[in-house]
């Protein structure tokens, strides 16, 4: 099946884009004759222009002391000079992102939607199971040295992957990365009540820009402040939860049914319903590869992959049961406040900024590849200007969500509606991995020129873009959430979304790609 797609053989020079850029690293040697040599390996820039419109002086990394540095990279190709690290290593940065308020939310959510404990322990254990797709897309990092924002081009094509970026990249990230600081806002206003301080408007707001400039400086020092930051993060967190853990257990109903219990088609629909909702978090990281590019090209791809999934799967399963177990005691449609009743009063400032720090560990990573995600639409900015960018954009929808919707209702809508794209362009991705045998050449994938083997026909891979037409418009046909699609409406409201949208996408990926008229598209210097 691979050889119906670009060759991944390496190349032995970096390819040119017609502007007189690499791709993402700013001027090539020839665009910079009278400027001297073209920059080392250690200062390779993020894309720039310069105020008249020119080639950008490439900059420099701008060190905060004891060797902490900005990140010079954004979505140029990681060479092999600069790649270090272990598969390890990805595990903390993982955990600590799940170790969140979210994830209590989605816990209590189950339980409020009918189910008894144990049918919800066991929906948990079945979404949180999608953390190994995360993991498998890990693995195109260390293979590509380059961001899954970048690897895509080989799904959707130069341009095909422009408009998936600003999609399924950048804005669905902006809403979860607007939906996480609402979390941390809200723990974060009751810190602020308790030290007597009225949360007025003018609070709240200077509340939320606080927590989200501590979130983007993480995300614009970037990787290596993340994998040196993390792990102390996620000792932190696991810590308070421990406590939480404690208290939690011990004054949660393990025999626990709901008033009226639900059967046959209900019951089934609730259960599809909670997959998806569970399996939102998992899904809404088709970025995995931003966080493992800088990994050998040698790393095990198990390990990669193995690394990844536990440290989701293992916090948000913990983190989630937890707020199922609560809500057997306690009413979790205000999990904050219910928490807050079973927990020591002395803990509870604990609680609350514990609450607040794993949404900035989240939102870090989400900050960050959206970052990634604006420079390939095709922005020539550097990655932490499109860092800011987003912050901006999400702080403006934060306030919104908090000021004007219900917050519970909020969640459960983007989170669910969101997996009409994410599920379907998760499966793709992972097909394209297993087609490829996780082969990328990413100096070619860097190539955005018409002689790129990725430019397919007029800059799309109708491979990707057919099947994640077809993927999400079944999606749409099967949901049940904001509105009600009329297969779901024909099965009495059972949502199929999910699996069939990724199946049809998968499926229809997998044999797209094997028709003559892709394969010749691939064919290009020697390509396919």
């Amino acid at each position: 099946m691979a050889s119906t797609l670009p060759d991944p053989a390496p190349r032995s020079q970096p390819p040119k884009s017609s502007a007189g850029f690499t791709p993402e690293a700013g001027p090539t040697p020839e665009a910079k004759s009278d400027a001297g040599s073209a920059p080392d390996a250690e200062s390779t820039p993020d894309p720039g222009t310069a105020p008249d419109g020119g080639a950008a002086e490439p900059p420099k990394d701008r060190s905060i002391g004891s060797g902490v540095r900005i990140e010079a990279h954004g979505i140029d190709h990681i060479p092999d000079t600069e790649r270090h690290g272990r598969a390890r290593e990805l595990f903390p940065v993982w955990a600590a992102a799940n170790v969140n308020y979210l994830s209590l939310v989605i816990g209590g959510a189950l339980i409020l939607m009918g189910l008894t404990l144990w049918q919800a322990l066991a929906v948990l254990v079945v979404g949180n199971l999608f953390w190994t797709l995360t993991g498998l897309l890990a693995v195109s990092g260390p293979a590509a040295g380059a961001p899954s924002e970048v690897i895509t081009r080989a799904l959707y094509g130069v341009i095909g992957n422009r408009v998936n970026n600003a999609v399924v990249g950048w804005l669905i990230s902006v809403c979860y990365f607007a939906l996480n600081l609402s979390a941390a806002a809200v723990a974060a206003f009751s810190l602020v009540e308790k030290v007597g301080i009225t949360a007025d408007t003018g609070v709240k707001v200077v509340v939320i820009v606080v927590i989200a400039a501590l979130t983007l400086t993480i995300s614009v020092y970037g990787h290596a402040v993340i994998v040196r930051l993390y792990p102390m993060i996620t000792l932190a967190l696991g810590a308070a939860f421990l406590v939480v853990a404690v208290h939690v257990v011990r004054h949660a109903d393990f025999s626990y049914t709901p008033e009226h219990r639900l059967t046959g088609v209900d019951l089934w629909a609730t259960v599809l319903a909670g997959v998806t909702l569970v399996a939102s978090g998992p899904l809404s990281y088709t970025t995995s590869a931003d966080f493992s590019r800088y990994l050998p090209r040698t790393t095990s791809k198990r390990a990669v992959a193995g690394w990844t999934a536990l440290g989701g799967f293992l916090p948000s399963m913990v983190v989630c049961s937890l707020g199922a177990l609560a809500a057997t005691a306690v009413d979790m449609t205000d999990p904050q406040s219910a928490l807050e009743s079973i927990l020591p009063a002395w803990f509870t400032p604990v609680f609350l900024l514990a609450l607040v720090l794993g949404t900035i560990a989240i939102n870090a990573l989400t900050a960050y590849s959206a970052g990634l995600a604006l420079q390939a639409v095709g922005l020539r900015i550097r990655r932490s200007v499109s860092v800011l960018f987003d912050g901006t954009a999400a702080v403006a929808l934060t306030l919104y969500g908090l000021l004007v919707s219900n917050f519970l209702d909020t969640v459960n809508n983007v989170l669910q509606l969101t997996v009409v794209l994410l599920g379907p362009s998760t499966a793709i991705y992972a097909t394209d991995i297993v087609l490829r045998r996780a082969r990328y050449d990413g100096q070619a994938l860097a190539d955005e020129t018409r002689t790129s083997p990725f430019w397919y026909r007029g800059g799309v891979n109708p491979a990707g873009a057919c099947a994640l037409l077809a993927g999400s418009t079944a999606a749409a046909l099967c949901v049940d959430t904001v509105y009600t699609g009329p297969l779901a409406t024909a099965l009495g409201g059972v949502d199929l979304a999910l699996p069939v949208g990724m199946a049809l996408a998968s499926g229809s990926y997998a044999l797209i790609s094997r028709m003559p008229l892709v394969r010749g598209a691939g064919r290009r210097d020697g390509q396919g």
